[in-house]
């Protein structure tokens, strides 16, 4: 069986662990649980390249005072950037991640969850710095850990960038 690893990625408090809880478990909680280093689940998914073991790493919040580790990257055939669409300040967080990311792996498929849609009129994303992103390939998806809205979505999204990936690669 293929197994893929895929980190999560984001600042403080954007859902990640909420995300991978809903997509694995179907569950969600409000409860907030800070993460502390890294938690690690897997769900198998079936794509049309056959069945593939994802497994997630969830990895602590990032914020000014902590740095990335690259040996939690290594490995990974994809990255999830996860933006909090309430706090602004995650997209450019999310955007720093990505080139941290770029810097360890080089280019793996990413995907960004612009997550807690569900928090109607609370939108606090900057609609050019979004757009410049989507026109320089940034897939931008919707989502709510809280809902479901978009979760299945964006873990498939990924898979089929990383399998297409992959076989470029494999043309190559």
């Amino acid at each position: 069986m293929i197994q893929k690893k895929i980190c999560m990625l984001g600042a403080f408090a954007t859902g990640k662990t909420s995300l991978v809880a809903r997509f694995v478990k179907s569950l969600f909680s409000d409860k907030y649980i800070t993460t502390v280093g890294v938690k690690v689940d897997k769900k198998v998914v079936t794509t049309a390249a056959g069945e593939i073991t994802l497994i997630l790493w969830d990895l602590h919040g990032e914020d000014e005072l902590q740095k990335i580790r690259s040996s939690y990257l290594r490995g990974s055939a994809g990255i999830l950037l996860i933006v909090d669409t309430t706090r602004r300040a995650t997209l450019t967080k999310a955007i720093e991640l990505q080139r941290q990311a770029r810097d360890a792996l080089g280019d793996v498929p990413f995907v960004t969850a612009l997550n807690k849609v569900d928090l109607v009129g609370e939108w606090d994303m900057p609609d050019l710095e979004m757009a410049q992103l989507v026109n320089a390939g940034w897939t931008m998806l919707p989502t709510s850990a809280k809902t479901g809205e978009g979760v299945e979505e964006l873990f498939n999204a990924l898979c089929q960038m990383m399998t297409h990936a992959e076989a470029e690669r494999d043309r190559s």
